[in-house]
């Protein structure tokens, strides 16, 4: 490491590292990171955040910080998933000027000046856009694509795909955000959605220093539905529709069968159609049922209240914004 003073004033850099069982990259990120930040005239800090690591990931953290008093670290009392664990960083970083990014090295340190040099010129919000790697499949490239145009025009609030959580927050934006209640955050939404004077910094991906990637198929689906839904109303409006369309067919077979018997004397033959169709209008009823049934699960993540994070330990770190302060729960045992 370089020279390592102890802080003597809130800094105007702060970086942001969530980190779930990445031991053996945290050495190798705060090396390349030191390199960097000492080129920027700017007073910073590496604040990370242990969201439950079952490893020795919190160790680590705990030798960076003996060794550089500019490494912080909060702990998380169990695994709470990478946006409140995003979250619980954003809450606790005291810089004017705020950087998020995984700790697996994919998100390149090198670009750190390219987001300081926007935000110097005034841009409020300085986001990154990946350039799609050549060896990236055409599976993940197109659905990738596809995801965030669908996300666009449902919920009125375009993103470009690529986009990261690699980003450069101001105060005044943080601020702002961290005022927002609701229980399950879609950053990449919401940073869009608040509208401040914005740039885009495109970068390509690195390697992943070590250790596998943490989201599975599964959590991306999750992901994915989480932003839609927070964002939108429109599959609940689109099941109206469905459901007026099939009334509407519906209305027209009986209309038929009445006419039929009335004048033809006998009834329409074809029961097996009649089924077809029966079992279609209920398969269209129960998947919009299971979508209302989603948005009222969310209706009761918000009215339970709970707080998105627990702290359960943290090294030198200030306590968290007064916006922010109401959503966690602290159990901590600060080292000072």
């Amino acid at each position: 490491m370089p020279d390592t003073p102890v802080p003597t004033q809130r800094p105007a850099l702060s970086i942001v590292v969530p980190a779930y069982n990445e031991q053996g990259n945290l050495f190798k990120l705060c090396a390349e990171l030191a390199k960097v930040l000492s080129t920027l005239d700017l007073a910073w800090e590496i604040l990370f955040v242990d969201d439950g690591s079952t490893d020795d990931t919190w160790k680590d953290i705990e030798s960076l910080h003996k060794d550089d008093p500019r490494m912080h670290g909060i702990r998380l009392s169990r695994n709470f998933g990478h946006q409140n664990a995003l979250i619980a960083g954003l809450s606790y970083a005291s810089g004017r000027a705020v950087i998020s990014m995984d700790a697996d090295l994919q998100h390149p340190p090198e670009v750190i000046p390219l987001l300081v040099d926007e935000w110097r010129k005034g841009y409020k919000i300085v986001k990154t856009v990946r350039r799609d790697p050549e060896n990236l499949s055409a599976f993940k490239r197109w659905t990738s694509r596809l995801y965030y145009r669908l996300f666009s025009y449902l919920s009125g609030v375009e993103i470009q795909s690529g986009m990261a959580d690699f980003r450069l927050l101001d105060r005044q934006v943080l601020d702002e955000l961290l005022q927002f209640k609701e229980e399950g955050l879609f950053l990449r939404g919401l940073i869009q959605w608040v509208g401040y004077p914005s740039s885009n910094v495109v970068f390509d991906c690195g390697t992943r220093f070590s250790g596998a990637t943490k989201y599975t198929l599964k959590k991306m689906l999750r992901f994915a539905w989480h932003g839609i839904s927070s964002f939108s109303l429109v599959p609940l409006r689109v099941g109206i529709l469905l459901g007026l369309f099939s009334s509407a067919i519906a209305f027209i077979g009986v209309f038929y069968a009445i006419l039929s018997k009335l004048f033809d004397g006998h009834t329409v033959p074809g029961w097996a159609s009649s089924l077809a169709i029966i079992s279609f209008l209920f398969g269209v009823l129960f998947v919009f049922l299971a979508i209302l049934a989603e948005y009222m699960g969310r209706i009761l993540e918000e009215v339970r209240g709970r707080p998105r994070f627990i702290v359960s330990d943290r090294l030198d770190t200030t306590p968290p914004t007064r916006h922010a302060a109401s959503d966690m729960v602290s159990m901590d045992s600060s080292h000072e």
